[in-house]
């Protein structure tokens, strides 16, 4: 493997993120960033442009993170990437741009296209939106296609079930977490609750004379 071709390999390869709902898109700042992988080992192919990892893959690209067992990553002529990862699961996060929100997925495969920045996520597919740590929006499928650029999304149910504990029909299924009810002003807060403790020793109680 030619070093100096792996490196330009490497810096021209680009990893786009998928966000779903709301107005905010992949965090806008990762595409400048450096692209790193970690992997116990990797078989490059130049004349093809072919890059494959194995074992315990982590690519990490500015707030991107993506896990798994096998990576591929295809460059073609144009200087356009494309990548598939696999793993049970495979795994990708990245934060939404301007807001305390990230976007996780997972599934049996991740593949991501450069060119036209659409994510797939297939077999067993999941994909959540967290602020501020808390899971505000979930959708699972066989089939998770996400459009970056337009930020939308479209799910598929059909073909093979695969039940599982968070869907255990195997089909479509999107579950929307209500939003907390901000205090209203000049709302005093409630007390906490008072919690009995229990004595360290019980005392014999006192008793009065006779009357």
């Amino acid at each position: 493997m030619s070093a100096p071709h792996f490196l330009r390999f490497l810096a021209a390869t680009a990893l786009i993120a998928a966000t779903a709902g709301g107005p905010a898109f992949a965090e806008r700042a990762d595409r400048d960033k450096p692209l790193q992988i970690e992997s116990d080992r990797l078989s490059y192919d130049d004349s093809k442009q072919i890059a494959t990892f194995t074992g315990n893959v982590v690519a990490t690209k500015g707030t991107i993170t993506i896990r798994g067992d096998r990576m591929v990553l295809r460059q073609d002529a144009a200087g356009s990437q494309r990548g598939m990862t696999g793993g049970s699961p495979a795994s990708f996060r990245q934060k939404r741009d301007g807001v305390e929100e990230f976007i996780e997925a997972s599934g049996q495969e991740i593949d991501y296209d450069g060119r036209t920045e659409i994510v797939q996520v297939r077999s067993n597919a999941a994909l959540r939106k967290l602020t501020r740590g808390r899971v505000t929006e979930e959708v699972y499928g066989q089939l998770i296609v996400y459009d970056g650029k337009n930020d939308s999304y479209t799910v598929d149910g059909s073909g093979p079930k695969v039940p599982t504990g968070v869907n255990p029909g195997g089909r479509v299924r999107i579950v929307i977490q209500p939003k907390p009810v901000p205090p209203q002003p000049g709302t005093a807060t409630p007390a906490a609750p008072l919690q009995l403790k229990p004595a360290e020793s019980l005392s014999t109680p006192q008793t009065s004379g006779p009357r």
